[in-house]
């Protein structure tokens, strides 16, 4: 499973001009879920969302996660994080779960940070969506569950 997450000052997710999803401070979680991933990696991944500490502290330093700064994530599935360009130009998305798969892990991420208490949006599955942020910083991580060490 992998994420790109963005600390975000605003974000918001649009499917077919109606908003799906929109958040003020917090984290913009772009969630690709690949064939063979499970509810360890999808743990994984929520665990490192909720507890990333890249928020300013009162020095200005990034010590506070996302529920320390009273703010919220805006999951969005993302399919094409599962690409692969090495060969040739087109990628291959062959390594991508199906979306019953993907779409149960994703569902399952919502509601897992929503337990750890972070406030969360999210877009719509399967939907062509029109992703809209201010990235704060800009700060971006990049997160994989099978990259562990």
């Amino acid at each position: 499973m992998r994420a790109v997450v963005q600390r975000v000052s605003s974000a918001s997710v649009t499917v077919q001009g109606a908003v799906s999803g929109a958040i003020g401070q917090g984290l913009v979680v772009l969630l690709g879920v690949e064939e063979g991933d499970t509810d360890d990696d999808v743990q994984y991944i929520c665990q490192k969302v909720a507890g990333l500490r890249i928020f300013e502290d009162d020095q200005g330093k990034m010590n506070r996660d996302v529920g320390q700064i009273g703010g919220a994530v805006l999951l969005v599935s993302q399919f094409t994080l599962c690409g692969d360009a090495r060969k040739g130009r087109r990628p291959s998305f062959a390594a991508a779960a199906r979306p019953a798969q993907a779409d149960a892990l994703y569902q399952k991420g919502a509601a897992l940070l929503k337990q750890m208490g972070v406030p969360v949006q999210t877009g719509q599955f399967q939907a062509h969506m029109m992703v809209s942020l201010v990235n704060d910083g800009p700060v971006t991580i990049l997160l994989d569950s099978k990259k562990l060490f």
